[in-house]
């Protein structure tokens, strides 16, 4: 028992560490300094907290729901890594990178390390508005701007952190740059259009619950329906 909560404490610990520092956090990313140590700790840490937020924003509509959030959210955000990864890694590899598959992951997840702290964050607020309104289209549209600002940060800092762990000074830089561009607007793609496969995440009021639904329409097609209705747009 003792070890467990020794080997929680260490995880977060690193997290910390990271948040804390994370430019030195990152250049031992670039040396490839314990990233074991710090892939497992980052990717428990930040499943946690969107278990967490998941298991929030799924308890609008049953203990079901919000369980069943609690598994789908993190493995949202941790499959949309596995589907992208190795784009990132070998298109770099083409153009002349060294950096290993290892430090590509630490990499990653350092951006769903920030996305999930910055969750976790915001999840009061989001419990606030769960309590006190039953509108369930401002609530899906609290979430989207949520998610989107988090999403954004955590990219943002990845676009940041590739200027330190991935090479700098050689002729495919500017390559690499483009390909890290390109591969963060198919990051967030794949990552939207999984969320909608995935859905529900609320589930919709007074409906049974359900772990899947029917594949149909796109997650951008629902937002725009979604301001319509609070606009009164029919």
């Amino acid at each position: 028992m003792m070890e467990r909560k020794s080997s929680g404490i260490k995880y977060f610990a690193v997290l910390i560490g990271f948040l804390r520092d994370r430019q030195g956090f990152l250049e031992e990313i670039r040396q490839g300094t314990r990233l074991p140590n710090k892939i497992i700790s980052l990717l428990v840490c930040s499943s946690l907290f969107l278990a967490a937020y998941g298991g929030i924003i799924g308890a609008y509509h049953s203990w079901m729901q919000a369980l069943s959030s609690a598994i789908k959210l993190p493995a949202l955000y941790l499959i949309t890594l596995l589907i992208c990864i190795p784009t990132l890694f070998f298109a770099n590899i083409i153009f002349g990178s060294k950096r290993t598959f290892a430090q590509h992951l630490a990499l990653v997840l350092t951006a769903v390390s920030i996305t999930s702290v910055l969750l976790f964050s915001f999840a009061p607020i989001t419990l606030f508005f769960l309590i006190t309104t039953n509108n369930y289209q401002f609530l899906i549209l609290l979430n989207v701007f949520i998610f989107a600002l988090t999403g954004f940060v955590g990219i943002s800092s990845l676009y940041q952190a590739t200027n330190i762990v991935l090479e700098q000074d050689d002729e495919g830089t500017k390559t690499r740059r483009k390909i890290v561009k390109f591969w963060l607007f198919l990051y967030a793609f794949v990552g939207s259009q999984l969320g909608w496969t995935l859905r529900p995440f609320f589930g919709t009021p007074d409906s049974v619950f359900q772990l899947f639904r029917e594949r149909e329409g796109n997650f951008y097609l629902s937002v725009i329906q979604a301001i319509s209705y609070l606009l009164g747009i029919r």
